[in-house]
């Protein structure tokens, strides 16, 4: 029996740091794949940024590093040498991935270098649109889906983004952060501290926050309807928000377990299916 193909390097990346969206890129057309693959890969590097630097300023910074990358591909310059930005110079310089949206997806990160915080629900919002919701948009574009279908992406994009925030609370308050909408906080009588000192005081905000990405997911997926094959990967992980807000609403779910047998069927049945 012959042995599978390799995986290429970029591929090989978006599987280690990024599993949910690499199983759902296996669903987009092969031509389409090292495209998104090099998308997942950048989403990455921007998410870490500021994990990764020790100071707001040094984020920033890596932050801006990662818009030259996308500039000088749009004018013609040579690559960087560098893992993510050589595969995503490609992708540029061939048309498969939207320049603007690249650099939208970076403008949201900033957000996350902000020392005091989200400061409201609707800065939370923003934030989510414009980083996971900027995901979808950008595999979209890429894949071909219908214009008329982008603004559903883009919306279950940022529900599947709410979802790993709630899930991943207790790992930033391990961190020292907390990206909760302070106004949602302090309703509950919480601030940014108290959740660092004790995730799970967070529960309640956590819970209605999920409630409300349920139905912000249920209208996202009703304008998904008739989106094709060709781009349902970019609506895959719609899949796993679903499953992942569900649990959280019931006051479950946070923190870093990883994904079961369950949640991988559930995205294959759909991506098998063609719909979501």
């Amino acid at each position: 029996m012959p042995s599978p193909p390799a995986l290429s390097p970029v591929a090989e990346f978006a599987r280690q740091h990024d599993p949910d969206r690499f199983l759902c890129a296996l669903f987009a057309p092969a031509a389409e794949r090292e495209a998104l693959y090099a998308l997942i890969a950048f989403n990455h590097e921007l998410a870490r940024a500021r994990e990764a630097a020790r100071t707001p300023l040094i984020a920033l910074m890596r932050l801006q590093w990662w818009r030259e990358v996308v500039e000088q591909a749009v004018a013609g310059q040579p690559p960087r040498r560098h893992e993510v930005a050589e595969p995503l110079h490609a992708a540029i310089r061939g048309g498969r991935l939207d320049p603007e949206t690249l650099l939208a997806m970076a403008d949201a990160r900033e957000s996350e270098a902000e020392e005091e915080g989200l400061p409201t629900r609707e800065a939370f919002a923003a934030y989510l649109r414009g980083s996971a919701g900027g995901f979808a948009l950008a595999a979209g574009r890429l894949l071909g889906a219908p214009a008329a279908r982008l603004p559903a992406l883009q919306a279950a994009g940022h529900v599947y983004g709410l979802a790993g925030l709630l899930r991943s609370v207790p790992a930033l308050a391990a961190q020292g952060r907390c990206l909760l909408p302070l106004d949602a906080l302090a309703a509950a009588g919480l601030g940014a501290e108290a959740v660092i000192r004790d995730p799970a005081a967070a529960r309640p905000v956590i819970a209605a926050l999920a409630d409300e990405g349920r139905a912000g997911l249920a209208q996202a997926r009703a304008g998904l309807r008739g989106l094709g094959r060709g781009a349902i990967a970019a609506a895959l992980p719609a899949v796993l928000a679903a499953r992942d807000l569900r649990r959280l609403a019931r006051g479950g779910g946070a923190g870093a377990a990883p994904r079961g047998l369950g949640d991988r069927l559930a995205v294959v049945l759909a991506g098998l299916a063609g719909r979501v």
